[in-house]
């Protein structure tokens, strides 16, 4: 299908769309970058909360953050193609202020993780919240180069978020690390399901999938492995789903 361009109506809006692509791009490149030039983050240390916590069983086995490498790659090449091939389409417009955003704060969280646990999770909230409304209104057309890097984007942040918030209940002792994982994990999993059956963004369950894998792995062959486990399948089952609409 010959894909056909929708110009802005104005000049003051192609000039605004033009701005947003340049300032996603920047973000984009800034958020992979900083990994670099940051003290290495390898999760909370356990004196950094009042209640020192050890690895919770949420946390997914080491290997299963390489895919943030897919992720940064993907957000670079869409934020570049957004630019150079799309600056001034209309349908690229609403999502990227949102994108913006959310890489933005995210170019930040490494050092302010590194610093605080609970500004962290705040700040990471906001970014899958911000990942999650610019997959919302990214471009169904070309979603290979728009909506599905986001998705990939917002899946793993859901993941994460429910992590941050498991070392966040039992460092300041709301719960045990046990208890708080278990409670954490059915609602991530529910939490991913409900939005995929909301937007059909494949990728967006296919990186909490990920996640459950990892998590299981680093659990087994424990009942919370059989349990983030039985979580991978539910959401590899929506990948396809979602695969299947075409979306």
């Amino acid at each position: 299908m010959t894909y056909m361009h929708v110009p802005p109506q104005t000049d003051a809006e192609r000039d605004r769309a033009r701005l947003w692509a340049i300032l996603c791009l920047v973000a984009a490149v800034a958020f992979a970058i900083v990994p670099f030039f940051a003290n290495p983050f390898s999760g909370f240390e356990p004196g950094q909360f009042p209640v020192p916590v050890d690895t919770p069983p949420i946390q997914p086995a080491g290997w299963a953050f390489s895919i943030w490498g897919v992720i940064y790659v993907w957000l670079i090449a869409s934020t570049g193609y957004g630019l150079f091939q799309r600056a001034d389409d209309a349908r690229w417009a609403p999502h990227r202020p949102w994108a913006f955003a959310s890489l933005a704060v995210g170019a930040a969280w490494i050092p302010v993780a590194n610093a605080s646990p609970v500004w962290a999770t705040i700040l990471i909230l906001v970014m899958l919240v911000t990942a999650l409304v610019a997959m919302a209104k990214a471009p169904v057309v070309e979603r290979g180069w728009a909506r599905w890097p986001l998705g990939l984007y917002a899946g793993w942040l859901t993941a994460a978020s429910f992590v941050s918030l498991t070392n966040l209940a039992a460092g300041y002792g709301l719960a045990s690390a046990e208890l708080a994982s278990w409670i954490a994990l059915p609602l991530a999993v529910l939490t991913a399901a409900a939005i995929t059956l909301r937007h059909w963004t494949p990728t967006y369950p296919a990186a909490a999938a990920w996640a459950a894998i990892g998590i299981a792995f680093a659990n087994w062959p424990s009942g919370f492995a059989w349990g983030a486990a039985t979580g991978a399948v539910l959401l590899a089952a929506l990948v396809s789903l979602a695969l299947a609409r075409k979306l």
